[in-house]
């Protein structure tokens, strides 16, 4: 039996980290749900772009050569799409200059390249929908509008908040934990609703919630404590120790030529069954020899990236050079490595995997929504032992409208910049910085305004406004049906229109709340407060 004065430490522990990290945590978590289908999303918002057809994966050699001679640009990195589709409608690929692949600040610029019917070489932009990106990155960086490599210590910090949280949550619950767990008390009692709802969506969901802050903290401080190393173990010279993980340079022949992309595509599906290539990488070294990189899926393993694994190979001759992110083909470390990413990105198991982690990405910032909401109960239940008719404090207005205003200014945020997906191109010349504005004038708007007319009142036009904007988006996957190819454009516009319909009927219960509920509540219509506090 814990003893009662152990609880109430580890309680106000639990409260008050969780109040410092969970506004943080909400966006991380709404925006990784929608990122569990970044790929989906990415064909969906993608404009068509007027190039001629991809030749077929035999016909690419010629293309590959008259790219290679014409754009000196392309020499450097350039990939080759088996798979062409509304986000990579172009065989052959290349960035404008040398992409830094730890820069998440925007969109690199990609061209591409086809034969019109003339056999002419025909060069356009070809760049990904950058607000799949812009949501994944908002993901990453729990909404902080920084540069990424500033924002990730403050991520790691968060991390660790969220893991103390969780502990702590986990000893605070033990000693009530059969007979609450179960339980949904759901009347005037406001308090004991939230907390029920809180309880039981994190015990229910804490294996995942402890994989994703262990993963959470590894990711956002990796390059601090690989910076510690390098002065600390390796004086200096870690870098002699990535060269040693890269594969041995192999020998080409003088007349040695690329092989051809059918035939690559043959070698490396007799080489790994199961495994499906999606695109090839090219690097041209200093020394003109050439490296490549294979990006692709399968779904029996756990993969490396969010939707990939990754093997290096021959370009001459097709063969492994390294298969230490190839799933299915690791040694054992290398394997349980890509499983500890893989468990954060959801990248296992499939379409039931990914909707069970969209799921739990929804009931995990509800969950930290909660925590604020009973955080806020508890200062008013602990006033009215002082007096039967106890004003708010100031700062408990301030938590709520912060918290009405975040959560809801999120949502709308993200509604707002989807449902305008198909239209920015057309209309502007950097669509992932205007993706960046339309989220965070909607995200900021909604805090400024539940700031100023408080959070009940405040909650209630917010929850109206991020279910009109959520219908808006619904509407945009619905019209883009006629010409989308595949589900997405109907799975947009139906759980959208779902989403909106849940936030309806919130703002439905908030009208109620502020009508009916206790007038010494910051969530009452007229809340009284007092001047200074």
């Amino acid at each position: 039996m814990i003893r009662s004065d152990v609880v109430r430490t580890y309680r106000d522990i639990h409260s008050w980290v969780g109040i410092v990290c969970g506004l943080f945590l909400f966006i991380a978590f709404y925006a990784g749900a929608i990122t569990m289908f970044e790929e989906p999303i990415r064909r969906w918002a993608a404009t068509p772009i007027d190039l001629p057809d991809a030749p077929s994966l035999a016909e690419s050699s010629g293309l590959i050569e008259a790219v290679l001679e014409q754009r000196p640009d392309a020499r450097r990195n350039w990939r080759l799409h088996f798979e062409t589709g509304p986000d990579a409608p172009a065989r052959i690929s290349w960035p404008a200059q040398a992409v830094d692949e730890g820069d998440h600040s925007s969109t690199p610029v990609i061209f591409g390249a086809a034969f019109d019917d003339n056999g002419k070489l025909v060069v356009k932009r070809v760049d990904s929908a950058p607000v799949a990106q812009f949501i994944d990155v908002l993901h990453q960086q729990v909404g902080l509008p920084l540069p990424h490599a500033w924002a990730m210590p403050i991520v790691g910090i968060i991390g660790l908040i969220y893991f103390l949280a969780l502990i702590s949550g986990v000893i605070t619950l033990l000693p009530s934990l059969i007979k609450d767990l179960l339980q949904l008390r759901i009347g005037r009692n406001l308090k004991r609703m939230w907390l029920d709802v809180h309880n039981a969506l994190g015990i229910f969901s804490l294996p995942f919630h402890m994989v994703m802050a262990l993963t959470t903290i590894v990711f956002a401080l990796h390059d601090g404590v690989y910076a510690t190393q390098n002065v600390v173990v390796y004086d200096g010279d870690i870098g002699k120790q990535w060269a040693q993980m890269r594969p041995p340079p192999h020998d080409v022949p003088d007349d040695a030529r690329l092989l051809e992309p059918d035939s690559l595509l043959t070698r490396i599906r007799d080489q790994a069954p199961g495994f499906t290539p999606t695109q090839v990488d090219y690097r041209s070294a200093p020394d003109g020899s050439v490296v490549a990189r294979v990006q692709g899926y399968d779904p029996r393993f756990a993969m490396r990236g969010p939707t990939f694994g990754i093997v290096g190979v021959n370009p001459h001759s097709g063969e492994f050079v390294q298969t230490d992110y190839l799933p299915g083909h690791q040694s054992g470390w290398s394997a349980a490595i890509s499983s500890f990413f893989s468990l954060h990105f959801g990248s296992y198991g499939g379409s039931p995997i990914r909707w069970g982690y969209f799921v739990l990405g929804l009931s995990g910032a509800l969950m930290f929504y909660a925590g604020n909401l009973v955080w806020i109960e508890s200062r008013r239940k602990r006033a009215r032992q002082k007096a039967p008719h106890p004003q708010q404090a100031v700062s408990s207005r301030v938590m709520g409208s912060l918290t009405v205003g975040v959560a809801f200014g999120c949502i709308a945020g993200i509604s707002a910049t989807l449902a305008v997906a198909h239209v920015l191109p057309g209309l502007v010349d950097d669509p992932g910085a205007w993706h960046r504005y339309v989220f965070y004038l909607v995200f900021l708007s909604a805090i400024a305004w539940a700031l100023k007319v408080g959070p009940g009142r405040g909650a209630l036009h917010l929850a109206w406004i991020a279910s009109a904007l959520t219908a808006m988006l619904a509407v945009a996957g619905f019209a883009s049906v006629p010409v989308q190819s595949g589900s997405t454009a109907w799975a947009i516009g139906i759980v959208a229109l779902m989403g909106s319909g849940v936030l309806a009927y919130a703002a439905i219960r908030t009208a109620r709340r502020t009508r009916s509920g206790p007038a010494d509540s910051i969530w009452a219509a007229q809340a009284q407060y007092p001047a200074r506090r």
